[in-house]
Order: C-alpha cells, then sequence, then structure tokens
C-alpha cells in the first residue's frame, strides 16, 4: 500500500506542481561553449547550472567552409532535438548563420552544416567521459552519453549557444 502511494506520488507531484518538477530539472537559458577550455556550460538567469568536458573538431580558429573538421565559432541556437542520432542523441545547431554564409560567399565555398552537440555511437559509449581527452569530431561538440542525456532534459529548442575560441 505504501509504495502503491509513492508511486502515484512521483507520477502525478509533476502535474500538480509544475515548479516542482521544473527544479528537478533545472531549464538552461543560454548555453557556452569555450573551445580553448574545452567547456561547455549551462547556464540559467547567468548561473552556471553545469559544466561539461568536451570534444570538438579541430579547435583551432573558427570553421570556414565545408569539410574543415573546424568546430564554429559565433552565436547558434539549437533548432532541433534529434533523439535517434547516430551519436545517441543530438541537438542541432544552427549553423551557419548570416556571417558565416558571408564569408563562404566571398571565399566561393560552402559553409558546411549539420553542427549539434551529442554522444557517443553506440560501439564507443564504454569511453563515457574518457571520450573528451582528444579533439575526433568533425566540428561538433561531444559529450559522454549519460551527459547528453541529462543535457537533453535540461535544454529546450530555441536556447541560445555562444561558441568561443
Amino acid at each position: 500500500m505504501k509504495r502503491t502511494l509513492i508511486r502515484l506520488l512521483v507520477l502525478i507531484t509533476p502535474a500538480l506542481f509544475p515548479l516542482a518538477a521544473q527544479s528537478m530539472h533545472p531549464t538552461a537559458d543560454r548555453i557556452l561553449i569555450l573551445k580553448s577550455a574545452h567547456t561547455m556550460e549551462l547556464l540559467s538567469h547567468g548561473r552556471v547550472l553545469k559544466t561539461y568536458k568536451v570534444a570538438l573538431g579541430d579547435p583551432h580558429g573558427n570553421k570556414v567552409r565545408a569539410g574543415d573538421k573546424k568546430t564554429p565559432e559565433g552565436v547558434y541556437s539549437v533548432d532541433g532535438k534529434n533523439p535517434r542520432s547516430l551519436f545517441h542523441r543530438a541537438l542541432h545547431l544552427s549553423y551557419p548563420n548570416a556571417a558565416d554564409r558571408e564569408r563562404a560567399r566571398k571565399l566561393g565555398v560552402s559553409p558546411g552544416g549539420d553542427i549539434e552537440i551529442h554522444g557517443l555511437a553506440a560501439q564507443y559509449a564504454w569511453l563515457g567521459r574518457t571520450q573528451s581527452m582528444t579533439d575526433w569530431t568533425t566540428g561538433c561538440i561531444a559529450v559522454s552519453n549519460p551527459e547528453i542525456d541529462e543535457i537533453w532534459k535540461m535544454v529546450a529548442v530555441g536556447t541560445p549557444v555562444e561558441i568561443r575560441p
């Protein structure tokens, strides 16, 4: 009887007390990625909620064209969530922005695209947090699978993302 009551409370508490449910999974209103530090911060009202070590593509310099394997720098937003990504889960970023497209146009190249914050492919999930010890992506920002699961709950589509050198 007691267990049934506890299970019922767990199920109905978020519906009856939405603010209590939010505090269990705080919402980030901004993401800041510092390429030089290999960190990603989830922020809420200027306060750091959580910091993650990340793997990048080539961290030196800004992304200029498709295939250069560089992680871009600039201001973007999460414009989609892919729960069935090859890399466990993925938050798609709005790269390229207008400045990226203009720079690529002047160079006569494609700016590329498909930049994401994602976890690890199933066969590499065992690496966990050690995946961040080397830059291995082709321009994306990678975290472990348990970390992307946590981030997934805290980040909504539309969240601004700033990537700094």
